[in-house]
């Protein structure tokens, strides 16, 4: 019995009944293939002699000989096909005939009912747990209050020279949360995002408010983060080749999708969503939480006097939106090791085309994922501050919850016990993820090197940070010496910079 699947956007055909394995799975999902496109039963005598199928080498195997198959459509309460049952080799030898037609006929209309069944509940699954999300989230969050954006509206917003926006070694912690509104607003400006699509300037600073409003309050992943991510998008549009590739409407999903990418962030991974089985889990099975992300993001820009892009056509709204999840969902890391090397490939034989959409698309993706790690490109003291104070803070509440709640061993990033391999497991994290992506976007544009050479800075910082750690393990034979408090201590951040 074969199920037939669209819920990724192309049609799937779901095997459960393959436990031979081998050549004959390939007839069988050829000819599941052959009824859902026909539409048509079919029954075959003496296949062995049925040019049409027997052209096909596969069918004529030592193993396993095909003299007869039986296939028929599986329908739901519509006539839509959502499947195929298939028997091959009646047991006496004989070909199928009217009455096994008539009885597979009846369990096949069995069948329908069954998948229908499931897909029901499964719908019904989803529709509870969707609930839950938004349960909770709207328990959780509001809109921006009317006395904040008429707060920010009547604020003059300074140059962005003043902020030094287009610098890729901008100091994360130099800007209040109302500077980072501003400075935010500065870079819609700078882009010719308000002119270009019209963007009421009321609706924006309301929905940048709601969007900082909607970020929790955890230690790393909050709206600092997310103006940090869009600050380096944005010096990366203003300072390379790729700010005159990319069309407005890319660079505007691109600076969106980085302001919404880690929306409702709570501060625990896709691996502990699916681990605890929360219902986020339940509702996405891939990408947990950057769908996650990109959902609150729609929720919010369909919330009255939140749609920026109202003046936008119909036409040019979907192709937006659709930029924007590609943005978000970019940054789940699972997709990023997916796509690495096909543009890794490109980028060094150099056939990236920009007139192909699926180079455009790897571009911005890899793009995205620059920009979500790119704490670790700045000045050590900047760097430092984020990973030993911020990053491990929120993975070590992970670890603890998975230890005290779920009865798991973290893993070692996770694991308080482990903070004094902190610096060995950064260096392992520039070398497995960050330094191939950044040696790889400065040979396709030399203009990205500083972001190259700030990763190499940091790794040979954190490479000293681990010798000290190392020589501090080691056991003290000298009772006059005294132990030295390992330099990363567990700190609360300040709430200013948790926002």
């Amino acid at each position: 019995v074969f199920e037939l699947r669209g819920d990724t956007g192309e049609k799937q055909v779901l095997n459960y009944s393959d436990k031979i394995g081998g050549r004959i799975s390939e007839i069988k999902d050829e000819i599941a293939s052959y009824v859902i496109t026909t539409g048509e039963s079919l029954n075959v005598s003496n296949f062995s002699e049925n040019r049409e199928f027997n052209e096909k080498s596969f069918y004529r195997t030592p193993e396993f000989e095909v003299f007869s198959i039986l296939a028929m459509p599986i329908r739901d309460n519509n006539l839509r096909i959502i499947g195929v049952a298939e028997l091959i080799n009646k047991m006496d030898g004989k070909n199928f005939d009217k009455d096994d037609e008539t009885a597979f006929e009846a369990f096949v209309i069995f069948c329908g009912l069954g998948i229908v069944n499931t897909m029901m509940y499964d719908s019904v699954c989803k529709a509870k747990a969707q609930q839950s999300v938004a349960l909770e989230v709207c328990s959780y969050h509001a809109t921006a209050p009317r006395d904040e954006v008429q707060k920010i509206q009547g604020q003059d917003v300074p140059s962005m020279a003043n902020y030094n926006l287009q610098s890729v070694k901008f100091d994360d912690f130099s800007l209040d949360p109302d500077e980072m509104i501003l400075a935010s607003i500065r870079m819609f400006k700078e882009c010719e995002f308000l002119h270009k699509f019209k963007i009421d300037y009321s609706t924006l600073c309301t929905w940048l408010l709601t969007v900082r409003k909607n970020y929790r309050n955890v230690a790393y992943h909050n709206w600092r983060h997310a103006f940090n991510v869009s600050q380096i998008m944005f010096a990366i549009i203003k300072n390379t080749k790729l700010g005159g590739v990319f069309s407005h409407i890319e660079c505007l999903a691109l600076i969106v999708g980085c302001l919404c990418h880690d929306l409702d962030h709570r501060g625990t991974n896709n691996a502990y969503q699916i681990k605890s089985g929360s219902p986020l889990a339940r509702l996405y099975s891939t990408s947990t939480m950057e769908n996650h992300h990109f959902n609150h993001a729609v929720m919010i820009l369909n919330t009255p006097g939140h749609n920026i892009f109202e003046m936008f056509t119909s036409e040019e709204y979907s192709r937006l939106i659709d930029l924007i999840k590609q943005a978000i969902l970019a940054t789940d890391l699972a997709l990023y090791f997916r796509n690495r090397e096909n543009f890794f490939s490109l980028v060094n034989n150099e056939e990236v085309n920009f007139d192909n959409d699926l180079h455009r698309a790897l571009t911005r993706s890899m793009m995205m994922t620059a920009c979500d790690v790119g704490a670790i490109t700045k000045p050590w003291e900047v760097e430092r501050k984020q990973v030993a104070e911020l990053i491990s803070a929120e993975f070590f509440e992970q670890g603890d919850l998975e230890r005290q709640e779920l009865n798991l061993e973290p893993q070692r990033l996770m694991d308080r016990q482990k903070k004094d391999e902190l610096a060995a497991m950064q260096v392992e994290f520039i070398d497995v993820i960050c330094m191939p992506l950044y040696k790889i976007l400065a040979k396709q544009d030399p203009h990205l090197e500083s972001l190259l050479n700030g990763v190499i800075d940091n790794r040979a910082n954190w490479l000293k940070e681990d010798e000290v750690m190392r020589k501090r393990k080691q056991p003290v034979t000298d009772p006059c010496v005294v132990s030295i408090v390992p330099f990363l201590s567990y700190m609360q951040p300040d709430e200013q910079y948790a926002h």
